[in-house]
């Protein structure tokens, strides 16, 4: 059986550390990992699994409602992301969003977000850090309390938006401790999960990887289903 292909998306330039890193636990896996850019025609590319990465904002627009706040947007970027979680949920790959991936995929199920965090915070920091210095506590009915096995554990925390509303089908699964949006899921589907934290920097910690793992095991299986 050949390797199952994850499509890992981003903005035009930069980010190399977030899609290196993920490319790493994609292949430690043992997938291939397919770095797609706002230029490529996603509909020419074959994959069997997604990881949308974190990054910049995504636009009120997408969910309806009108800036709050004023950060950088990347249309492009969300236009290219918006279509491939698109594809992923009508043809029912494994996805995984990373932060803004998240916030995306809660969007095109027809979810809103908080545009800014700063007053929801009472017990946490507001400074973005990569160490896991925040308190996620996990649903344990969850698939994510599956690849966790604990009921809580350390993130780290890069982002300004968060979850409000879920979008539809999706439960969430795991908070902080001002009770902020940290995990997400649809337990009717395979491997559908967003979550908040950036698990690619912390892939030498099994429990963060093994978010990867879960993604790619569920690729594989899919592939032998078709053999």
């Amino acid at each position: 059986m050949s390797k199952p292909v994850v499509a890992i998306t981003g903005p035009q330039k930069g980010a190399f550390g977030p899609r290196f890193l993920v490319a790493c636990a994609v292949r430690w896996y043992g997938a291939t990992p397919l770095q797609v850019r706002p230029s490529d025609d996603w509909r020419q590319l074959r994959y069997d699994a997604v990881v949308v990465t974190g990054g910049h904002d995504i636009d009120p627009v997408l969910y309806a409602a009108e800036p709050e706040v004023h950060p950088k947007y990347d249309p492009e970027r969300d236009a290219l992301e918006a279509a491939v979680i698109d594809d992923a949920l009508d043809n029912r790959l494994p996805l995984l969003g990373i932060c803004r991936g998240a916030q995306l995929l809660n969007a095109r199920l027809g979810g809103n977000l908080f545009q800014e965090l700063k007053s929801h915070r009472k017990m946490t920091s507001n400074r973005w850090t990569i160490l896991p210095l925040k308190t996620l506590h996990v649903d344990s009915n969850s698939q994510l309390s599956q690849l966790m096995r604990a009921d809580h554990c350390r993130i780290n925390s890069l982002h300004n938006q968060a979850i409000d509303q879920v979008g539809k089908g999706l439960v969430i699964t795991g908070r902080d401790l001002d009770g902020i949006v940290q995990a997400i899921e649809d337990p009717n589907r395979p491997f559908l999960i967003g979550v908040q934290w950036h698990p690619e920097f912390l892939i030498l910690s099994p429990r963060h990887r093994r978010l990867f793992g879960r993604l790619i095991a569920v690729a594989k299986g899919r592939m032998l289903a078709k053999s």
